[in-house]
């Protein structure tokens, strides 16, 4: 839209760069979030009349702290994202409208999944099936679109982290590869959605690397920076952009104690997003490194399953996710966040330590 208006304005070119719309859609998401944020949680909580449903197998602590917390946050991350997208994005541009699509549609999953929760006052809601079922089946769409929308040569490759000479060809077993790698990542975001603040702030580190990646595999330093050259792929960075503004946005509301959570509707959603882009830059195997503490979160429950199985009925961890086993260690909730977080930032670098000249 701002493109329209830039070129009816005769605006000053440099306003109509992808370098400046980046700016300007974090700055329309942050602001949105922000200004919205109030108005949004009051209608949850006028509509919510016990909040979100607590684990009554989870720390004991958060039925006492967390009860009658209002859920569903996410319609303010993704309404954010969606204002600032289709303000500040190039919207002739096919991978700013998959982008959205995939929000959108686990967005309403997620949804749906927490509105069943606070209408029954259940903490199981939508079976783990059928809620697979339509994570798969989006994937499989987003990932063949983004694939006829590459070059040609691109469709199959995955790129090795600090290997830049090393490309693999998965031929049609790429398909799905990242598939897994979008539902994994959605699902590795939703566990990590419980503590205040938390997937927020994993997300944030997240998303401001793949924001650097997409900008540059979009420009003319991708062959200098051994980046597989993406046509129109910086267009990504303003998604990316709008994406750190929410949910930084978001956090201003969900920081310890949290006044609102964000549910399924945003975490489901953003995860999803984050493998989705992962996916269009050619930079998916480095999703397990940026988002370590994802994989962390998502390695931990298998483990304490499967352990719990094996053992007859014994724990691995004192608690999973892992974040509830350090709470369950005496950690204060505060501390468990901020250290995940740092690791989070840490692991961001290590990322953007994979972008070596030549």
């Amino acid at each position: 839209m701002l493109q329209y208006i830039f070129n009816t304005l005769s605006a000053p070119e440099y306003l109509n760069t992808v370098y400046a719309r980046i700016f300007i859609g974090f700055f329309i998401a942050i602001i949105s979030a922000l200004c919205c944020g109030g108005r949004v949680i009051d209608f949850l909580r006028a509509h919510q009349a016990k909040g979100q449903p607590i684990r009554e197998d989870g720390p004991m602590t958060h039925l006492l702290t967390k009860k009658g917390t209002p859920t569903m946050g996410g319609l303010l991350i993704l309404g954010s994202i969606f204002l600032a997208v289709l303000i500040s994005a190039d919207l002739s541009n096919p991978l700013v409208w998959i982008a959205l699509i995939v929000l959108l549609v686990y967005g309403f999953v997620g949804f749906v999944d927490d509105y069943v929760k606070v209408t029954k006052n259940t903490a199981n809601a939508m079976s783990a099936k059928m809620k697979l079922f339509l994570q798969f089946t989006t994937a499989l769409a987003a990932v063949l679109v983004v694939m006829y929308e590459l070059p040609e040569q691109y469709r199959f490759l995955v790129t090795i982290p600090y290997f830049p000479f090393y490309i693999i060809d998965l031929s049609w077993l790429y398909v799905p590869f990242a598939m897994v790698v979008i539902v994994g990542s959605s699902n590795a975001v939703n566990l990590s959605d419980g503590l205040d603040g938390l997937a927020a702030g994993l997300l944030i580190a997240a998303f401001g690397v793949y924001l650097v990646i997409a900008y540059i595999c979009g420009g003319e330093m991708a062959a200098q920076l051994y980046i597989l050259d993406i046509p129109r792929g910086a267009e990504v960075a303003v998604v990316c952009a709008a994406v750190i503004g929410a949910c930084a946005g978001f956090l201003w509301f969900n920081a310890a104690p949290a006044k609102v959570f964000m549910g399924d509707t945003g975490s489901l959603a953003l995860g999803a997003l984050l493998g989705t882009v992962a996916v269009m830059v050619k930079h998916e195997i480095l999703l397990a490194v940026v988002g370590g503490v994802f994989v962390a979160e998502a390695v931990s429950v298998m483990i304490q399953v499967y352990y719990f199985r094996a053992t007859g009925g014994k724990r691995f961890f004192k608690m999973a996710p892992i974040h509830h086993h350090f709470e369950q260690l005496g950690w204060p909730e505060t501390r468990v966040v901020i250290r995940f977080w740092i690791a989070a930032f840490i692991l961001a670098v290590l990322g953007l330590l994979t972008l070596q000249f030549k």
